[in-house]
């Protein structure tokens, strides 16, 4: 069985990589095209760069980071962050960008979605979608922008699906950073959905989670994101990727 993907997602704010814990408290971890030069030379799938300032502040994109990205990076490279207008997704495009990666977005104008979908095709659009629990235990949308829980899980999918969006990616906020694994079932009810391609992100500590998501679980992405940039948990920062031979499922 070939391996699926897995990508690293790179959190970006004010042009320098972070690393947050439950989308909270960014951690500065160093110069981000620097990382990418390094993950490069690494069995990188795809790679993923999210904005967050973008995301939350309604600031400008920076584009020309944005292009520094692209020259620099050699495999697939997704960006995420701040996209309010359908000219931002001309301008991204045109930067060499292969997919991008919206949120607020889909609450705020679908129709520029739908848009977008249309004119750049499908596949090249991938709705996040992050997901936390609430006091009753039961799934919720987290709107990033507003820092609230916003909608119901399965009605949301069913919404964003309609949109013809290419791809999810699905975070858990309450896992995101804490190295403590992917939320399985979260992911699975998700993954019973929906046919097109899920990337799961929030969580992943080990290989071994990497090889129950993609194998067990059946989704057909992962993104790692403290794994990506430090050593272990409670250590300090190394670029870094897993290895691929200790991942692949041989069954």
């Amino acid at each position: 069985m070939s391996l699926k993907r897995i990508m690293p997602c790179l959190l970006i704010k004010e042009k320098r990589l972070v690393k947050t814990v439950n989308f909270k408290n960014p951690n500065y971890i160093g110069d981000p095209i620097n990382a990418v030069k390094i993950y490069n030379d690494k069995e990188v799938d795809e790679l993923i760069v999210l904005d967050i300032k973008a995301s939350k502040s309604n600031t400008d994109i920076d584009f020309n980071l944005i292009q520094d990205f692209a020259a620099e990076c050699f495999m697939p490279l997704a960006y995420g962050g701040g996209i309010r207008k359908y000219e931002h997704f001309k301008k991204i495009f045109n930067l060499g960008v292969e997919k991008i990666v919206i949120n607020t977005l889909l609450f705020d104008n679908p129709e520029i979605v739908k848009k977008a979908c249309e004119n750049f095709g499908s596949q090249s659009i991938v709705a996040s979608i992050d997901v936390i629990k609430n006091r009753d235990g039961n799934y919720q949308v987290f709107s990033h922008s507003d820092r609230t829980i916003s909608k119901n899980l399965t009605d949301y999918i069913s919404y964003v699906l309609s949109l013809n969006v290419g791809e999810l990616i699905v975070t858990s906020v309450d896992n995101e950073g804490t190295w403590k694994g992917f939320d399985y079932q979260l992911l699975k009810n998700i993954n019973s959905m929906t046919d097109i391609p899920i990337i799961a992100n929030g969580g992943c500590g080990k290989n071994k989670d990497l090889t129950k998501i993609l194998y067990e679980i059946g989704l057909q992405a992962a993104a790692v994101g403290s794994m990506a940039v430090y050593q272990k948990k409670g250590m300090g920062v190394l670029i870094r990727f897993p290895k691929r031979s200790d991942i692949i499922n041989d069954e």
